[in-house]
């Protein structure tokens, strides 16, 4: 037989299965970066970027680029004639960006399409300024990319120097105004 406590108890739960139920779909708070691209921020090794075109189509240019995630935004360097630096430069301010280790994205025939599977936000592109900016996105290129960052550290700190080559940084956009870059 089932004791008055039991079946309150019972009854209270069935209450709250509905509330519990709606909290675990909840999506992200507005403005909040969505999880799985903000894990993978954190941990691979590259991202892909296409800046977006005035109309919030792609541009035909994507890349895997080394890359720091400082402060809640992507930080990259690049030679001021790169396409990512010339299409800031043009006022195109905002990019698609992927994150993951897809391989190359230009091959010797074709492209490879298979960032495209991973997760990815808008962001807001800007150039970045100052030694302190650099000298940090430099330490966390010395953590992630041990092997390689003796040969382009100079070159990177250099190229700063002498306005050859400029820090981007791109801030992922909230989800709602993500949505207007597909519009």
């Amino acid at each position: 037989m089932i004791d008055r406590r039991t079946l309150l108890e019972a009854f209270v739960g069935i209450a709250l299965v509905p509330a519990v139920l709606a909290r675990a779909q909840t999506p992200p708070a507005r403005g909040a970066l969505d999880p799985t691209i903000a894990r993978a921020l954190a941990s691979i090794p590259y991202v892909y970027v296409s800046p977006l075109l005035r109309d919030g189509a792609e541009s035909s240019c994507h890349a895997e680029v080394w890359f720091g995630w400082i402060d809640g935004a992507v930080v990259v360097i690049t030679a001021t004639t790169t396409w990512k630096a010339r299409s800031l430069a043009r006022g195109l301010t905002r990019a698609r960006l992927w994150a993951g280790d897809y391989g190359r994205w230009k091959q010797m025939i074709g492209r490879n399409e298979a960032f495209r599977a991973g997760p990815s936000c808008v962001a807001r592109a800007e150039l970045a300024r100052g030694d302190g900016v650099l000298d940090e996105l430099l330490a966390s290129y010395e953590k992630k990319y041990p092997a390689e960052i003796g040969a382009w550290r100079d070159k990177m700190r250099a190229g700063v120097r002498d306005g050859s080559r400029v820090l981007i940084r791109y801030v992922p956009e909230p989800p709602a105004a993500a949505g207007a870059a597909r519009t």
